[in-house]
């Protein structure tokens, strides 16, 4: 015999396609106020919990109302000086999209990585910006950094620990979409094919000192 879904069973199952079809926004809100993923997952989660509290016949816009509760939620966690000194070490560099994978798994990989460098852009100086990518989304070493950019390895060290400060201080400026595409482009093709030379090319000319 076939029984019908009650109506508590209707309505939590239309809060869950709600709250997943919002996720990649929700995520996407938490990751640009803490440059964390691991933060930004657990502010969307409570924001879930939340959101299965809610007496949702109320809310008229669930769009609006999950986004304004995971941006309270996430500057919430950003105001925290403990979690500021114990986990801020500036925003998660993902691996570049896998093409083996899954579209919807894609989406969501070429989604963290336009946030993340989103956020480099926002708040890194050229020099900065050009020492943080190359040392910690691909692993050059200082002495390599410093020839490319043409300063000391001091000053390389230096740049990567006042841009790691910088990206936890939340300070912003504004970001050139034109710019965003073409960092977010070349990052994937130098991952994907092993040859940095125009990642290199286009973070070092606007690196030089000066610039």
């Amino acid at each position: 015999m076939h029984l019908d879904p009650s109506p508590a069973e209707d309505t939590l199952h239309e809060a869950v396609l709600v709250f997943v079809e919002l996720r990649p926004r929700l995520y996407a809100i938490a990751y640009r106020v803490l440059g964390s993923a691991v933060e930004a997952e657990d502010v969307v989660q409570e924001v879930w919990l939340r959101w299965q509290r809610t007496d949702r016949s109320v809310v008229l816009s669930p769009a609006a109302f999950l986004s304004r509760t995971t941006t309270r939620l996430a500057l919430n966690v950003a105001r925290s000086a403990r979690v500021r000194r114990e986990t801020c070490v500036g925003p998660w560099l993902p691996e570049p999209v896998d093409t083996r994978s899954g579209p919807e798994a894609r989406a969501h990989e070429a989604q963290d990585l336009e946030i993340a460098l989103h956020v480099v852009l926002e708040r890194l100086t050229p020099m900065e910006r050009a020492a943080y990518v190359l040392r910690e989304a691909f692993e050059y070493a200082y002495t390599d950094i410093a020839r490319i950019l043409r300063i000391s390895l001091v000053n390389v060290r230096k740049l990567v620990s006042r841009a790691r400060r910088h990206l936890c201080a939340g300070q912003r400026g504004t970001v050139d979409t034109t710019e965003h595409r073409r960092l977010v482009a070349t990052f994937i093709s130098a991952a994907r094919s092993g040859n940095t030379l125009t990642l290199e090319a286009l973070l070092a000319p606007r690196a030089a000192p000066g610039g």
